[in-house]
């Protein structure tokens, strides 16, 4: 798939992935305390909002946001400046696996929707050697909600991300990469539809007229449009975790 056409169907989105401000609150009220002037690295930010979110939550931080894509650093950065936090905020285009900081930078690193990229595991053991001792990790993941999901679930999760685990898996995985898990939470399908899966179907419509008579952007929409089905039939099996874990 042209990651081109991935990028320009999902950068003009609110999110590009499952989330919503109740859901980072929550994530952020497990954390017992940060020191004064925290540094926060949220990787794979996308436009933002939950870097938005986390200046509001937390108006003493220095936010360091960091994406593949320009572009949705720009949007970002123009809703920094509008919400008057674009000195908290500074954005550098970079990918998660080739981070350029130095080790026991952050006291906090946060990552949405976007440690699938990555890996659980191999997010999880890379990323550490960038937090303070003592510093945290939050990150949401897709996880199976059943050890029994259905066919049409367990053979669409097997084509476009077989690295899907249970709950109990990543939290064994959280263990075996060295980090204590403070807690986790199920996002609710509100965080689902609102901000992501909804505006996208609105997109689609729009990325369709826009590519016309393109075979690779058609393939992309019947995809997208066959996530968005498949969720609305077993949201129940599958979802998103959101993991709070500490060095």
């Amino acid at each position: 798939m042209d990651i081109s056409l991935i990028c320009r169907l999902f950068e003009t989105l609110p999110r590009q992935g499952p989330g919503n401000d109740e859901s980072t609150a929550r994530a952020f009220a497990l954390i017992p305390e940060l020191p004064e002037n925290p540094e926060i690295l949220d990787v794979g930010c996308g436009s933002g909002m939950q870097t938005l979110a986390l200046a509001q939550l937390c108006p003493d931080a220095r936010i360091t946001a960091v994406d593949v894509h320009r572009p949705v650093l720009d949007a970002l950065e123009e809703r920094a400046a509008a919400a008057g936090v674009a000195d908290r905020i500074k954005t550098i285009c970079a990918s998660m696996d080739d981070l350029p900081f130095e080790n026991h930078s952050f006291d906090l690193i946060w990552a949405e929707g976007s440690i699938f990229i990555i890996g659980f595991e191999k997010g999880l053991s890379y990323w550490k050697q960038f937090l303070k001792d003592g510093g945290y990790m939050a990150v949401s993941e897709s996880a199976w909600f059943t050890a029994a999901p259905s066919a049409e679930a367990k053979a669409f999760w097997a084509e476009i991300y077989p690295a899907i685990r249970t709950e109990a898996e990543y939290t064994a995985v959280i263990a075996d990469c060295g980090l204590d898990l403070v807690g986790s939470f199920r996002l609710p399908e509100a965080a689902w539809w609102d901000d992501y899966y909804r505006p996208l179907e609105t997109r689609l419509e729009e990325f369709a007229a826009e590519h016309a008579g393109d075979a690779g952007a058609m393939e992309l929409v019947e995809m997208t449009k066959k996530e968005i089905a498949v969720y609305r039939a077993h949201a129940a099996e599958y979802g998103y975790v959101f993991f709070v874990m500490r060095k």
